[in-house]
């Protein structure tokens, strides 16, 4: 009996299917291979260490270098078994002020507090304290911030002899001593307070005995800063 081997429309269909395919994998590029993960830094050992980081970091940031931050897998197991941040920033809620990109930080490098102008209650020192007595950070900054919306809506409060909406209020409370402070003073009335604040939020963090046992010990430092939203640069207000 013979056999026809002539090709059936299915079987022309099987063949031109797979060799469609296989010319598709063909001029498929790869995928990208990841980047390897950043080389491991040295640890932070004192807090002038810490500072210096957490300036280079900025200085990147604010050169638009800004580095490919470690939030790697392995970087989530090895934060996942115990956390050692090195700085502490307490900051601004502001979302132009992100601390971990303006720092150039990843998972695990910062211990972030943050409310509106910087105020504190207890909860908020309470934090801090934890940090500095239970994680051991060698550094905290009080970050605060150009044209802060908080310490505006303070001025103007106070310039109209107004109370704001509800809990608000209690940020407006927390904040008038730096307007008044600087009332008169030559300059920029909003940026005058708002580095005032920054400096009675540093002069009280001091009066804090587990934060001035920590002081004296050469363990911690705390410094006061401004950021500026135009440059993205951090300067150091209060040493």
């Amino acid at each position: 009996m013979a056999i026809d081997a002539r090709p059936t429309r299915r079987t022309f269909l099987h063949v031109s299917g797979a060799a469609a395919a296989a010319t598709v994998a063909a001029c498929t590029p790869a995928p990208p291979a990841s980047p390897p993960p950043p080389a491991p830094e040295t640890p932070v050992v004192n807090p002038d260490q810490a500072l210096a980081r957490l300036l280079e970091g900025n200085r990147r940031y604010a050169a638009n270098k800004s580095t490919d931050v470690d939030e790697s897998a392995a970087r989530r197991t090895e934060v996942a078994a115990g956390q050692k941040p090195f700085a502490t920033i307490l900051g601004c809620v502001d979302s132009r002020v992100p601390p971990e990109l303006v720092f150039d930080r990843g998972l695990g490098d910062l211990f972030v507090i943050r409310t509106a102008g910087q105020v504190m209650d207890k909860a908020v020192l309470g934090s801090l304290e934890f940090g500095v007595e239970e994680l051991h950070i060698p550094l905290l900054m009080v970050l605060g911030h150009e044209k802060c919306g908080a310490v505006t809506a303070t001025m103007e409060a106070i310039e109209k002899h107004a109370a704001a909406h509800e809990d608000i209020n209690w940020l407006v409370d927390g904040i008038r001593p730096a307007v008044e402070q600087t009332k008169g003073r030559p300059g920029d009335a909003l940026d005058n307070a708002v580095r005032a604040n920054v400096e009675l939020a540093v002069a009280r963090l001091k009066g804090s005995p587990i934060l001035t046992e920590a002081i004296a010990s050469g363990e911690l430092k705390i410094v006061g800063a401004r950021y500026d939203l135009d440059t993205g640069v951090v300067e150091i207000t209060v040493p």
